[in-house]
């Protein structure tokens, strides 16, 4: 345990916990206390976990399970997969819940990157890739053209790998988000965070409504455009929010006509972070599962340790095999 952590430890020297001054961010938050028995669990044996690091050390590349600090890092590494996180390591956003650095000039965008990813891939031998972005508000086109390279990239080097894209809300931009779903990933993420009342103390610029708007153009212009593309989006639970607000948010969601959705535990990322008001039990989270269920939403993931892109292999898989029996019924 101690050589994993130090291994992570060198991986994330850099790292600085700082936020930047935000009003919103509350000051009277009082830690919980201990985690309760269903937040712990082993940590995962075998090599893989520091060959996946050192390939991705190798490959210049960056990834949300080190930079945001998901408590599944081990479990993710020592099954040779990671979140692939493009366009840099610093984001032009400022989130109360994310641990992701915050720059208001990112460092420019490395034009190699989609072949180092393809490369990545390659190696891991992904069947299932989820690329996730900074939000890079300093370009014009929120970085949809650079998005674009790289799924290029692996279509045309790793044709058998499905993609997901976990993005920002492109600033409102509807161009860039057409552009981006024009090059045909097979999910598309954006993800809600939380609850309505809660959205303007956990984020940072992004709105409740601008997600929805994104969620919802996003089904319409795949359509549109031709392209079989399914659309998920993520809550995270523990902020602050009651069990009406989370149940509310799903209405919402599936009125937006998401197919997937992952409803997950927030932790607390660093002593800067938003606390956590509430450690939802295993029990409730499958009420939730399967209550939006019963709404219609198609797909829902539910559970302490879900996480936008945990097990997203096994989601997709899930997913293509009900569209594969679907069809078969017809």
């Amino acid at each position: 345990m101690d050589n994993k952590l130090t291994f992570l430890g060198q991986r994330k020297q850099n790292k600085l916990n700082i936020l930047p001054e935000n009003p919103e961010r509350p000051v009277e938050d009082k830690p919980l206390g201990r985690f309760p028995s269903w937040l712990h669990r082993k940590l995962p044996r075998g090599g893989d976990l520091f060959k996946t690091g050192s390939l991705l050390e190798k490959s210049r590349l960056s990834t949300v399970c080190e930079e945001a600090k998901c408590p599944n890092l081990f479990e993710c590494w020592s099954k040779k997969t990671a979140t692939f996180l493009i366009m840099g390591k610093e984001c032009t956003r400022a989130c109360g819940f994310c641990d992701i650095d915050f720059s208001k000039t990112p460092k420019s965008l490395e034009a190699d990157e989609p072949d180092r990813i393809v490369e990545s891939v390659k190696a891991l031998s992904l069947k299932h890739v989820v690329i996730t972005m900074v939000a890079r508000d300093d370009l014009s086109d929120q970085g949809a053209s650079h998005i674009v390279k790289v799924v290029e990239a692996l279509r045309k080097d790793a044709p058998e790998c499905t993609i997901e894209l976990l993005t920002s809300d492109f600033n409102g931009d509807m161009a860039a988000l057409e552009t981006t779903l024009n090059a045909g990933p097979d999910i598309f993420n954006h993800n809600i965070e939380t609850v309505r009342r809660l959205s303007p103390r956990v984020r940072h610029r992004a709105t409740y409504e601008r997600t929805l708007l994104v969620l919802s153009h996003a089904k319409k212009a795949a359509a549109r455009l031709g392209k079989q593309i399914f659309i998920k989006s993520g809550i995270m639970v523990g902020l602050g929010e009651d069990d009406h607000e989370v149940l509310e948010t799903l209405k919402d969601l599936k009125e937006a006509e998401v197919d997937i959705v992952t409803i997950g535990q927030y932790l607390q990322a660093s002593q800067k972070k938003l606390l956590v008001k509430r450690f939802v039990t295993p029990e409730q989270f499958k009420e939730y599962e399967s209550t939006g269920l019963k709404m219609g939403i198609p797909y829902i993931f539910s559970g302490p340790f879900v996480r936008s892109s945990y097990n997203a292999e096994s989601v997709m898989k899930a997913v293509k095999d009900n569209t594969r029996k679907g069809n078969e019924g017809r």
